[in-house]
């Protein structure tokens, strides 16, 4: 297995059992996983920690703000702006996957089409090409 320990992912997604699922399976392939629930708390995460990897987003977050608002915010600053962006989400609508992929993003999955070893698998692979 590829080693992928100083890897570290921001896995941002509002349901609570949902995201203990992920993280617990992401540590399982040897990244580090820092988490939040907010666009704000994410936002912070990113200014706080020293580098992000990669970035597993939701589209529905909790508060005001979904997916799609954190990922301009991403996409405006000249630091984050290049972090690949997976978007894991339970809504499949083609303008809103449409708006996603226009905002560059590596890939958007319907949660209910895929399972967590398929996406990681393709994370491994995006952050493989990007060494």
């Amino acid at each position: 297995m590829q080693k992928t320990e100083d890897k570290i992912v921001l896995l941002i997604e509002d349901e609570a059992p949902l995201l203990k699922a992920i993280k617990t399976k992401l540590e399982k392939h040897e990244f580090e996983v820092v988490t939040a629930r907010k666009v704000k708390q994410a936002l912070n995460l990113l200014e706080d920690l020293e580098r992000v990897d990669v970035i597993w987003l939701d589209h529905y977050l909790l508060g005001r703000e979904d997916g799609l608002d954190f990922l301009v915010a991403l996409k405006e600053n000249k630091v984050w702006k290049n972090i690949p962006v997976f978007v894991v989400s339970n809504t499949a609508s083609p303008s809103r996957i449409r708006a996603y992929l226009q905002l560059g993003i590596e890939k958007y999955y319907t949660k209910s089409d895929y399972r967590l070893e398929d996406i990681i698998c393709d994370i491994k692979k995006t952050l493989k090409l990007k060494e």
